[in-house]
Formats: structure tokens, C-alpha cells, sequence
């Protein structure tokens, strides 16, 4: 009953008539972050909405009449990093939407990309589905769960507005790729690789929340440099791009219900 509950309030916010108001983006890298706060003028929040102890930081405004909220899980209190991967993820995303109650969740962020299937550095993927690379359960129906493919919010309007490429995204813990992970990501059909974005579906998908997902190559997984040389060498330049594409996704969205997407 609980389930066929959650399909129908879905299903009445998708066809719902009522312009979107709140949106929550979840970004996992500061240097990702803070050119789409400055982009919105948001500010971060002094009084968080999140448990007491977290890192986790709102950043937050009104742009063009919507409630813009982005969500950044902050800093590892012991070694300083960003608090990347699907844990995190998770976390933030769970926490946000009982907080926040958001029309739309957008996960924003970088991503490599295989240049075999058409990636290049800096361009933009909306992606179409979602899947896990890295939970393999050798058992069946375990084995499905594990990879947990789930087709995104479908977008055509926007698609149509604007010039994004689309493909599938793969998710993982690793910023590396082993023959392991290799076989699933090929098994999975992806062109780009992250380490939240499948995380991120899942929970939204327990709470019925449209989520769509903007990621930015900074890395051909599948060309000569090491990965992590080449995420460090383009993460400024690309970030770049994936505000501009984020900015014009979020300028598409005023006076529009989910519905018009």
C-alpha cells in the first residue's frame, strides 16, 4: 500500500499543474559549488537545517522567483577534503529533501567521460539513467539491486531548449576504474563515470522527487593521462562549463511545472 502511495503522489507531482518553486542542488566538490553560488548570489546559511555536528553547508537565495538551495557536504573534520562519493551523497540528499521538501533535485558536478562513445573534455551530459558499477551481488534479483538502474526525470522540453548531450552515468566509490569496475561500467552502457550520482537517485527515488543530473567531463577515462592528473589540470575550466550549463537548465525552469520540463 505504502508503495502504491508513493507512485501515486509521484505521479500528481509530475502532472501537477503548479509552478516549481524550491529546488535543491547537490554538489560535492566546493570548487564545483561556489561559482553557481556566486552565479545565484546565494548565501550560505547560518542556521543549518541539518543535524548538529554534520559539515554538511546550505548555501541559499531567491533567483528569479524560485528557492534556490545548493547543498555541499563540506569539509572531512579529520583530513580537510571534500567529503566526495556515495555515502555522503546519500546523507545529504535524505537530510535535504526532509528538510527542504524540494520540487526538483538536481545533481550537479564533474565526471569522466570515454571517448569512445563521443566525451570530450568540458562538455556537458544530462544524463538519461543511473546505475552502480561497484556493488556487485552474485545472486539473482541481489545482482539487479546491486547495479540499481533507474532511467532519470524525463526532460524532452528541456532536452529540445537546451544543447546538452545525453548519455548514461555510472556510479562508484573509486576515482580509479578497475577491470571489475570496467566490466560493469561497459555492462551499464555509460559514457560518463561519477562517485555520487547514483546515490543520489536512489534516495530520491524512496521519496518519489523528480531528480535530474548535470555532469561535466574533466577526464577521458579512456584516453592516454592518468585520471587523476587530468581531473586536477581541467577541474577550473570545466567547472566553468558546468555553470553555464546549470544556469541555463535553472533560467529554463521559472513559470514552468514539472510537467512542461
Amino acid at each position: 500500500m505504502a508503495a502504491i502511495e508513493r507512485a501515486a503522489d509521484q505521479e500528481e507531482n509530475v502532472q501537477g499543474s503548479g509552478a516549481i518553486s524550491t529546488i535543491v542542488i547537490i554538489i560535492a566538490m566546493q570548487t564545483e559549488a561556489l561559482p553557481l553560488v556566486n552565479t545565484f548570489q546565494l548565501t550560505e546559511d547560518p542556521d543549518s537545517p541539518f543535524p548538529k555536528g554534520v559539515p554538511w553547508v546550505r548555501y541559499h537565495g531567491t533567483y528569479k522567483g524560485l528557492e534556490i538551495n545548493i547543498i555541499w557536504p563540506g569539509k572531512d573534520s579529520l583530513l580537510g577534503v571534500d567529503s566526495v562519493g556515495t555515502i555522503s551523497a546519500s546523507l545529504v540528499t535524505y537530510s535535504s529533501i526532509q528538510a527542504l521538501r524540494p520540487d526538483l533535485i538536481i545533481n550537479a558536478g564533474t565526471a569522466g567521460g570515454f571517448k569512445a562513445k563521443g566525451a570530450s573534455i568540458a562538455d556537458v551530459y544530462l544524463a538519461s539513467e543511473v546505475a552502480f558499477h561497484d556493488r556487485r551481488i552474485p545472486i539473482p534479483v541481489f545482482d539487479q539491486y546491486g547495479v540499481g538502474a533507474r532511467k532519470t526525470f524525463s526532460t524532452p522540453n528541456l532536452v529540445r531548449e537546451i544543447n546538452l548531450k545525453i548519455g548514461k552515468l555510472s556510479t562508484g566509490d573509486s576515482l580509479d576504474m578497475s577491470p571489475h569496475d570496467e566490466a560493469s561500467i561497459m555492462a551499464n552502457e555509460a559514457v560518463i563515470k561519477d562517485m555520487e550520482g547514483a546515490a543520489v537517485a536512489y534516495v530520491a527515488s524512496l521519496f518519489s522527487v523528480p531528480t535530474i543530473f548535470l555532469k561535466a567531463v574533466t577526464d577521458i577515462i579512456d584516453g592516454d593521462k592518468p585520471t587523476a592528473e587530468e581531473f586536477l589540470e581541467n577541474l577550473a575550466a570545466v567547472t566553468a562549463a558546468l555553470d553555464q550549463a546549470v544556469s541555463q537548465v535553472v533560467d529554463f525552469f521559472p513559470g514552468r511545472s514539472l510537467s512542461e520540463l
